[in-house]
């Protein structure tokens, strides 16, 4: 099973801190770096800000494994829209995944369903994937409702796309009450109902569903025994190189060892 790994800075890193990072994480993938090794079907990723953007393309240059994302983009290919960055534009400074939906999009940029739903398209029309997100505030899990929440975020943002539009999609599930400074940890039983749900509406049909809300290092290689869980999408413990360096490397010893379960 494809395992994606990936980071995504927020407003974070200056160019210098930016390169720093990739250089770092760079030097681990090389021949003789400690991820060498590292499985084919582990996919890294990294989202930075997109001052940080063309720059980390650079440093990884056009054929890198690991994938470079943008945290938005609109859903119109050119035009009037002040301080906003095209899907083209993101593609041309090299990126390949746009981060679209976030909890801190919806709530502070007034990010809707019907948005989410064209910047989806967006994103296919011009060859990238999609990395949506959806996650329901803790009063939302209260009530017993995640799943439903969830389900209808992702119809909302998918509906009307075809078998092969839904097999480039990533999702990543990022509980609201679980990410950010205050978020706590999600415990494993908490994700298998909303994963589950996920997985019955789109039976095999997306590239991959992952979760994302105070991954840490103590917790991953759990959170990626957890059924239908294909990637981890990280905050604050990947923002330092060597916290994401061991993340991968965590991700594949729980491949292995899934492995040699069925086995």
């Amino acid at each position: 099973m494809d395992l994606w790994i990936g980071t995504s800075w927020k407003m974070n890193k200056t160019l210098d801190q930016a390169r720093d990072w990739t250089r770092d994480v760079l030097a681990a993938l090389a021949p003789g770096g400690t991820l060498a090794d590292l499985p084919e079907h582990i996919h890294p990723f990294v989202i930075p800000s997109f001052t940080a953007t063309a720059l980390v393309h650079g440093l990884l240059g056009e054929d890198s494994r690991m994938a470079l994302g943008v945290q938005n983009a609109h859903w119109e290919d050119a035009g009037a829209w002040t301080g906003e960055v095209s899907v083209p534009q993101a593609k041309d400074a090299g990126a390949r995944i746009v981060e679209i939906g976030h909890s801190e999009r919806r709530e502070h940029f007034g990010e809707t369903v019907e948005t989410t739903a064209l910047k989806v398209r967006a994103a296919l029309r011009h060859g990238l994937t999609p990395l949506l997100c959806v996650g329901e505030p803790d009063a939302v899990k209260a009530a017993g409702e995640s799943a439903a929440y969830i389900v209808e975020q992702a119809e909302g943002a998918l509906a009307g796309l075809d078998e092969a539009e839904l097999s480039r999609v990533l999702i990543a599930y990022e509980p609201i009450w679980a990410i950010g400074e205050s978020g706590r940890p999600a415990r494993m039983e908490e994700l298998v109902e909303p994963f589950a749900a996920l997985a019955t509406r789109y039976p095999n049909q997306l590239r991959g569903l992952l979760y994302g809300g105070s991954v840490n290092l103590d917790n991953a290689r759990d959170i990626l025994s957890v059924p239908h869980v294909s990637g981890l999408f990280v905050g604050r413990t990947a923002w330092n190189s060597a916290g994401y360096i061991e993340l991968l490397r965590l991700a594949a010893g729980a491949q292995e060892d899934s492995a040699a379960s069925i086995d």
